[in-house]
């Protein structure tokens, strides 16, 4: 599918997703333990995947930076991306590791549970002298999350990726997306996590995100702000349904969600991420203007409401016109 006109009518600046991409397998039943699902559908993921999508369907441009297996799965996910009109020429195939998987159950209250095949996977592995350097110093935008630290060489990579983002004038967007599972302990996760904080220059974390790096069980201004490095242009902290809170230099506040029927919360973040950056990659004076950064913060909380709405990360991801449908009532 081609990108749908929508924010910037697939023109503007380039938004570069750094990190994971892999295959969810979610049950075909709700509601269910891993161990009493009775099948599973295989869903494509991974953080900053999705980021890239949410954005080419909100009519940006994107592109992504990552390391898959030269398998089936791994070629089905580069199709994946092609399709949804995502840049692919920063993303190279490991012949001797596999595509990441996950089987993700959703309980009776659509939360979910991971179980993790990596070990070690492809994305895991993405060497600094494999990264296209040309694509990452066109990007306006450099997104990435916390997986991609967790072991080397990735970690480097990453750190090699930021580096040269962050030279070439991009703004760093950092959304942490802590999956426990996947660390050695939760002190390593959180040491590493906060390792590379002063870097992002907008940082998005979860409620959940923000007890857990914090230590705090008050999901106040006072905690996040705990969090804030003077070279933070932008902290946002999620609330599932009731939206988010913001913080800037000059001003902070909240912006209500949107009630609809959630079936499966996969994804809610990361269309919240797409559709802000796509809104702010050629235009950051949005960051200093509170009545239109809360315009922009209302129209990200609909598109990670919309996303609750169906199973799946990508499927569920909004295009423009869902968008407006659901801030207009249409």
């Amino acid at each position: 599918m081609a990108p749908v006109n929508g924010v910037n009518g697939g023109a503007g600046g380039l938004i570069l997703s750094f990190g994971e991409m892999l295959i969810d397998f979610v049950p075909t039943v709700s509601g269910v333990s891993l161990a009493e699902a009775p099948g599973f559908l295989k869903a494509p993921g991974g953080a900053p995947a999705n980021v890239a999508i949410a954005v080419t369907r909100l009519g940006g441009r994107s592109a992504f930076v990552g390391k898959l297996g030269d398998d089936e799965f791994g070629h089905m996910l580069a199709g994946i991306l092609k399709e949804n009109g995502v840049r692919g020429d920063g993303i190279t195939f490991d012949v001797g590791a596999r595509t990441a998987l996950a089987f993700v159950t959703l309980r009776a209250d659509g939360e979910r549970e991971f179980m993790f095949y990596r070990n070690p996977s492809a994305d895991m592995l993405l060497k600094p002298e494999e990264l296209n350097l040309e694509l990452i110093r066109s990007a306006k935008v450099f997104h990435y999350g916390s997986i991609s630290l967790i072991v080397e060489p990735c970690r480097s990579a990453h750190l090699r990726a930021m580096e040269v983002a962050k030279e070439a004038g991009a703004l760093l967007s950092y959304d942490p997306n802590l999956r426990l599972p996947l660390w050695p302990s939760a002190e390593e996760a959180r040491e590493q996590i906060m390792s590379i904080w002063e870097k992002a220059e907008v940082i998005k974390v979860s409620d959940v995100e923000l007890e857990f790096l914090t230590g705090s069980d008050k999901v106040d201004d006072e905690t996040a702000l705990s969090l804030w490095h003077p070279g933070l242009k932008l902290f946002l902290v999620t609330l599932g349904e009731k939206g988010c809170r913001y913080y800037t230099k000059n001003f902070h506040g909240a912006v209500e969600g949107f009630h609809v029927k959630t079936v499966d919360t996969t994804g809610a973040g990361d269309s919240f991420v797409g559709a802000l950056l796509c809104k702010i990659v050629d235009d950051q004076s949005v960051l200093e203007d509170e009545a239109r950064l809360r315009e922009v913060l209302k129209y990200a909380n609909a598109c990670g409401a919309i996303t609750t709405t169906k199973k799946g990360a990508i499927p569920a991801l909004p295009i423009e016109a869902d968008v407006h449908a659901l801030l207009h009532g249409a």
